[in-house]
């Protein structure tokens, strides 16, 4: 019960659109899956413990980019699209300053739109081996579904003219399209009192060509927020904190982290600050000038947070740090570069501690190998002579520095650092187990990994992991034991599930039974390979009638109709993988295949049997909806399987037809063994 409780909890305060994610919606808007950034979907009702296995699960299809991927691509699940009806469709950004959308069933490309002006190209790798050969959009976008007409995704693209300039723009794009929203794009500059490194007469300066966006950008109570990162530590440079309104793109607030020092940055290898749902948001900080000396109130005396947890309230007033947290030598770790930051952190949902106390905690890591816990209303500050001042530490519990964030799932932490297993810590009375309960066989080399975990409720939890390698490798785990690997890409036969070259920091993303692996030129999509191993019937929803060859026919050209399920041969259908996603569906009754009459691209072609030619019009996807049902989709016009006359159509007798997929119950088929 205290663990369901803490689920809904969760959902009010971390899930962008409460109702989407409590009903059902898989939907993945920002990165790591929520504002508390768990790394969680707990509504994959397709991919099991079973199913996810190397005979029945793999690479269904790559849809290649222009440039890497190092930005999480995002899922959109039942968007309605003008003049195509309802997708479920996968945003993907490049470093080529390049966005697409495509379809997450089928791979076809909606939209693609490049963000660069006349006479610009993505900027050059600014003498850094961070982000190679060009740096263009880094951070994962985020997207509102309810920010303008049909939704809108906010992302940050750099670039550079001919005359050498270089620029950093927050885009808002309309997701059906990819049109600019709000009179975008507009170019980040801002300014803060300070006297730190880059500053002009008192005033700390935002120069675009000294930063790049790696943190994922977030979105909070209308205000978009992006934070800011060096390139290889190159001066001069600090930490940046600025937020825009969602439909106005006016500049809400500006916060520096080490407005009388240097460094500090924000980039928490491509991790984005968390928000608690209740005006504050939360960072991890890279090393830079920390304050050592503190003011009557415990803060640094400059306002310099280096190397540190920080809590900054968000809702009145300037941007505010309200707690802190930051390590006893936190001087010496910045100056060997061990710093904190290259870790994210990860907030936790309300725990009930032994003394009945309910705390709200956020969990990370850094480069010092040590796991940190802290009380995100009492941080902790500074204590110049031990850690005693933190909720819970747990030294040298990696085997390696964490470039990356953890996951959180049932009660337990999973973190993956460099050359180390990926680790699960149980949850007890609000504390951290002081040794792993369980942990993975595999390694992961550099840079470790960032699990995500997909579960239907607290059931069938799966956790998943992209190890960077040549090619990289998907790997799945049984997350109540990850001991357990039920599945990776290299079991494959011949190559089969190669996804592509390894990127460092990639998170794969998981919705509707598909799991998404963006690599240095591509997006692989893997899923099942084949709804079962025998014949099915599919059952319409509006209905409950099957899909059905008339007057059991087993001639050619015989139409096909919605009629009473009697389990007779005309209404059993083989699945037959056909590539890409797709699949050919054979009558059990006349070994023909279902077709689109005539390869026909308009609504109301007929649906009928005939002999199978490997055409367009004979493969069929299957792309699920949110209810369990799906909708099968054409690959040759892209419409949906339909029963004539609309859901209010229930008789037995009447056609089948393709249509533009709606979302209406009429096309949403049931798959059901026989």
């Amino acid at each position: 019960m205290r663990y369901f409780t803490n689920a809904i909890t969760l959902l009010l305060v971390a899930c962008p659109g409460f109702v989407d994610c409590l009903f059902g919606q898989a939907n993945v808007l920002t990165w790591h899956n929520d504002n508390f950034r768990t790394g969680q979907n707990l509504n994959e009702s397709i991919l099991n413990l079973s199913n996810v296995k190397p005979a029945t699960f793999g690479k269904l299809f790559t849809v290649p980019m222009d440039g890497k991927v190092d930005a999480q691509p995002l899922y959109v699940s039942g968007l309605t699209i003008p003049g195509l009806g309802t997708r479920n469709v996968v945003f993907a950004a490049t470093e080529h300053d390049s966005v697409y959308a495509f379809d997450a069933d089928t791979g076809t490309i909606y939209w693609q739109r490049s963000l660069l002006r006349v006479g610009e190209s993505p900027s050059d790798a600014r003498n850094c081996g961070q982000v190679v050969p060009e740096i263009g959009i880094t951070g994962t976008p985020a997207i509102d579904r309810h920010a303008g007409e049909h939704g809108t995704m906010y992302l940050i693209a750099m670039s550079r003219n001919t005359s050498g300039a270089y620029f950093q723009r927050l885009h808002a794009l309309d997701i059906t399209n990819g049109a600019e929203q709000f009179g975008g794009p507009i170019d980040v500059h801002a300014t803060y009192p300070g006297s730190g490194e880059g500053s002009v007469n008192g005033r700390m300066v935002f120069d675009p060509k000294q930063y790049k966006a790696r943190a994922s950008l977030l979105i909070d109570n209308g205000v978009v927020y992006t934070s800011w990162g060096s390139h290889c530590d190159i001066p001069p440079y600090t930490g940046w904190l600025i937020g825009y309104n969602e439909t106005s793109l006016a500049q809400t607030g500006v916060f520096n982290f080490a407005p009388n020092g240097s460094d500090a940055a924000i980039w928490g290898s491509g991790a984005g600050p968390a928000a608690g749902g209740a005006g504050s948001l939360f960072f991890s900080v890279a090393n830079g000038t920390f304050d050592t000396r503190l003011d009557s109130n415990g803060f640094p005396w400059r306002g310099d947070y280096g190397n540190a947890f920080v809590r900054i309230w968000t809702r009145s007033g300037p941007l505010t740090p309200i707690s802190y947290w930051t390590m006893y030598n936190t001087t010496a770790e910045s100056e060997i570069d061990e710093d904190l930051g290259s870790g994210g952190l990860m907030l936790l949902p309300p725990m009930i501690d032994s003394k009945g106390q309910t705390r709200y905690l956020a969990t990370g890591a850094g480069k010092d190998r040590n796991v940190y816990l802290v009380d995100r209303d009492h941080m902790g500050g500074f204590n110049p002579n031990d850690n005693s001042n933190i909720y819970q530490s747990l030294p040298l519990a990696l085997a390696g520095p964490e470039y990356g964030s953890p996951a959180w799932f049932n009660g337990r932490v999973y973190f993956g650092a460099v050359n180390d297993a990926i680790k699960a810590f149980s949850v007890k009375n609000a504390r951290l187990s002081d040794v792993p309960v369980s942990q993975t066989g595999p390694v992961f080399p550099y840079p470790g990994a960032t699990p995500s975990i997909s579960a239907n409720g607290t059931a069938s939890g799966i956790l998943w992991a992209v190890e960077n390698s040549n090619p990289a490798v998907l790997r799945a785990f049984d997350a109540s034991n990850p001991a357990n690997e039920i599945y990776n890409s290299n079991l494959a036969p011949g190559g089969r599930d190669n996804p592509g070259p390894g990127n460092k920091y990639i998170v794969p993303t998981v919705a509707n039974g598909k799991v998404f692996v963006g690599t240095t030129h591509s997006v692989a999509a893997f899923g099942l390979l084949n709804p079962g191993p025998g014949p099915v019937q599919l059952i319409a929803r509006h209905s409950g009638k099957c899909l059905d060859v008339a007057q059991i026919s087993k001639a050619p050209d015989a139409p096909l109709q919605q009629w009473t399920c009697w389990g007779g041969p005309n209404q059993q259908w083989m699945l037959t993988p056909t590539g890409g996603g797709a699949y050919r569906m054979t009558s059990i009754n006349s070994g023909m295949a279902v077709r689109v009459w005539n390869s026909s691209p308009v609504d109301g072609a007929p649906i009928r049997q005939d002999p199978y030619t490997d055409k367009p019009n004979e493969k069929w996807v299957l792309a699920p909806t949110t209810s369990g049902y799906y909708q099968v989709v054409a690959q040759s016009s892209g419409k949906c399987l339909d029963v004539n006359g609309g859901p209010a159509a229930t008789g037995n007798g009447a056609g089948v037809q393709q249509w533009t997929c709606l979302g209406g119950t009429n096309q949403q088929w049931k798959l059901v063994p026989f």
